[in-house]
């Protein structure tokens, strides 16, 4: 499958970028600076990747860039960026709307800020004590559900480098809703104490990199069970909700 990463020299893209190197794909990196691709990748696999050194934000240079592409990773950006950060974001979708030559699958990076939280109308993002700034990750999926383009946004909490997990522990993958345990009880907290009870967990929803890379990667077909979805990732655990 032919894929292209936007950002892929970031933590996420550059891992993206290796494992699906890996896994036998085409893949292709839309980066900044490409001696920083080969310093991280080195000889093996930056030697398999095509590379395009062009500015995200000319639109003529990323819809070309899409072309004949079977899936679109976007994990260029971050919420820091504010305003920046949407532009990224909406040019890219753009040219995947507009490109006929493009009909393939859009992941893009977000967070667990906007997954549900069960048994409420909430999602974090919008809780008091939340950074503003990951207002932009919510503007983003408002871009997303304005397409038609087969997409899916990929919301994990804090990615580390690596887990040292029990061997009983696996991964749970779950759409739209936090992949956390949440008692029927918070239903009758006020925001504040939603955000608390969220804040006082943050580290249960920690995951590594290469696991949110697999799980984009393992997920690429069209019309698969996450298109339009948002996907969240934690590890099962015997912790019981309090």
């Amino acid at each position: 499958m032919k894929i292209i990463v936007f950002g892929a020299t970031g933590n996420t893209g550059r891992r993206v970028l290796a494992r699906g190197v890996n896994k036998g794909h085409e893949l292709t990196a839309f980066v900044r600076n490409p001696r920083k691709l080969y310093e991280q990748q080195g000889e093996q696999i930056a030697g398999q990747v095509k590379v395009i050194a062009k500015d995200i934000m000319d639109p003529e240079s990323v819809c070309e860039a899409l072309s004949q592409q079977d899936a679109a990773i976007i994990a260029a950006g971050h919420a820091g960026q504010g305003e920046d950060f949407v532009r990224i974001v909406d040019n890219i979708v753009s040219q995947c709307e507009d490109n006929t030559r493009f009909s393939g699958r859009v992941w893009l990076m977000g967070g667990a800020g906007l997954l549900d939280i069960p048994y409420t109308d909430l999602i974090g993002n919008n809780l008091p004590g939340f950074p503003p700034m990951y207002q932009t990750h919510n503007r983003n999926l408002d871009r997303l559900r304005q397409t038609n383009l087969d997409w899916s946004v990929m919301c994990p909490g804090t990615m580390v480098e690596s887990a040292d997990l029990p061997s009983s522990v696996r991964l749970h993958v779950c759409t739209d809703i936090l992949p956390v345990p949440v008692p029927e009880t918070i239903k009758n907290f006020s925001e504040a104490e939603v955000a608390g009870h969220l804040f006082s967990r943050l580290k249960e929803l920690d995951v590594t990199y290469e696991d949110v890379a697999n799980c984009m990667l393992n997920h690429l077909e069209l019309a698969g069970p996450f298109k339009g979805k948002r996907v969240g990732l934690a590890y099962q655990s015997e912790l019981q909700v309090r």
